[in-house]
């Protein structure tokens, strides 16, 4: 065996891990940073912040004797407040005991404390996962800005053509002579976007130093490589971020288009790809995969994907928009993640789709490397939308996770007291049971799954 040939595997290997356990400290951290600092703020007091498990690495005390410590098992972590006798919030009976006959020290414990200040703690992982998810997107709009209202050229894009009459500043008023609408009005410019007649060279009117002049431009949605999915085919076969396709099985293509009619009618057949690199040529060959979609009116469909986005032939120009309306971006962004999870989920329970969508942690560690690779702003954005799948994980009315504990506060809010410490074990008990399989299940799927 050659040893050397191993050493970029190796580095690949290093480098995803390392990408896997940053994006779950971050995450890890923001949702236990909700629980201790609401729990204080509602009177209750952390005996040991712990980010990761096992072995103590590092550790000091606080001035409210709190013990913050990194742990040598980085996936994961847990806030232990008074009164509790382990990191999944179970009762101390010894700790209680003793706290019993003083008010003060029982007021300042996770299970003496009231009611709300008990909801209040344990809701507050998630929301503070949904926060961090909501102020990443924001961050994203505000730095990328938004496409003006009048479609323009920022910036144009290398493509393998010799007519490019567009110039960076042009205002697009008109293509083939069809109007453009406003690039705000969503529907409008998505209906004209798909109107656009499938020709290799279209007729641009711009407006460019006041006034409006005609001229001659690459096919608006060429079949360019604006974005490469993690553990897709497009990735394995080490297609780049502004690769055009010219070619599928030796039939040239001009539009983005022909390349997905011809991903999606393949039925799953391989394609071979002739790609245009910064002015070099290079012939690859991949395999669809099949995957599911959720769709805008709700459900799922499946598709054939080689796992690339398109983009226009030019990077449009960009406005900033204000921080409300980037704030507003995020939590819809945030929103559309939530309901395209439950939704995945709940069509994966009745077998409407497969099962394999559900990734375990091999997956997402993969998923980690690969976003990181593609630069900090991806990487960033990664962590977002997997923040927002932990919040929500999380509120699941599991027995050992956030949601568990919420329901037997709300069993608790409409009986008037808890529930006995012979339920609350054996619930704890089938909880742990049940989180356990689900993670056997997605380790399952990242191992057997196409």
């Amino acid at each position: 065996m050659d040893i050397l040939a191993l050493i970029p595997q190796f580095g690949g290997f290093i480098w995803t891990i390392a990408a896997f356990v940053l994006a779950l400290s971050v995450i890890v951290a923001i949702h236990e940073y909700g629980h201790y600092i609401v729990g204080r703020w509602s009177g209750i007091h952390a005996d040991v912040f712990s980010l990761g498990f096992g072995p103590v690495l590092y550790s000091r005390v606080d001035r409210r004797g709190t013990r913050w410590q990194i742990a040598a098992l980085p996936f994961g972590g847990y806030v232990k407040f008074a009164g509790d006798a382990n990191a999944a919030s179970g009762r101390d009976d010894a700790a209680m005991a003793q706290a019993a006959n003083d008010p003060v020290r029982l007021r300042a414990t996770m299970h003496g404390a009231p009611l709300w200040a008990r909801t209040a703690t344990v809701a507050a992982g998630p929301l503070f996962n949904f926060a961090l998810s909501i102020l990443v997107f924001a961050a994203v709009v505000l730095t990328s800005g938004v496409a003006r209202d009048q479609l323009a050229v920022g910036e144009l894009r290398p493509l393998p053509v010799e007519q490019r009459g567009l110039e960076v500043g042009d205002e697009i008023l008109r293509i083939n002579g069809a109007v453009v609408p406003s690039t705000q009005d969503a529907q409008a410019y998505a209906d004209f976007i798909d109107a656009i007649p499938q020709e290799a060279i279209l007729e641009y009117t711009v407006r460019r130093d006041g006034s409006e002049r005609r001229v001659a431009d690459a096919y608006i949605l060429p079949p360019l490589v604006n974005g490469v999915s993690p553990q897709s085919p497009a990735l394995s076969a080490g297609l780049e971020v502004g690769d055009v396709i010219t070619a599928i099985d030796g039939a040239p293509i001009f539009s983005f288009a022909e390349l997905k009619v011809a991903v999606e009618g393949g039925n799953g057949a391989p394609l071979a790809l002739t790609i245009w690199r910064a002015g070099d040529t290079l012939d690859v060959t991949l395999t669809p995969k099949r995957v599911d979609e959720p769709q805008p009116e709700g459900g799922f469909a499946t598709q054939w994907r080689i796992g690339i986005a398109g983009g226009l032939a030019f990077e449009a120009a960009t406005q900033t928009p204000g921080v409300g309306e980037a704030l507003m971006s995020g939590v819809r962004q945030t929103g559309r993640i939530i309901e395209g999870s439950l939704s995945g989920l709940g069509h994966m329970i009745t077998g409407a789709i497969s099962t394999c969508n559900l990734s375990g942690p091999i997956g997402i560690a993969q998923t980690s490397g690969a976003m990181a690779s593609q630069g900090a702003q991806s990487f960033i954005w990664f962590i977002a939308v997997l923040s927002t799948a932990v919040g929500l994980l999380n509120l699941f009315p599991v027995p050992a996770l956030d949601g568990g504990h919420l329901v037997f506060y709300a069993y608790e809010a409409v009986t008037g007291k808890p529930p006995s410490d012979k339920a609350l074990r054996v619930l704890m008990t089938f909880g742990l049971a049940t989180v356990l399989t689900l993670m056997v299940f997605a380790l399952g799927n990242d191992l057997f799954c196409p």
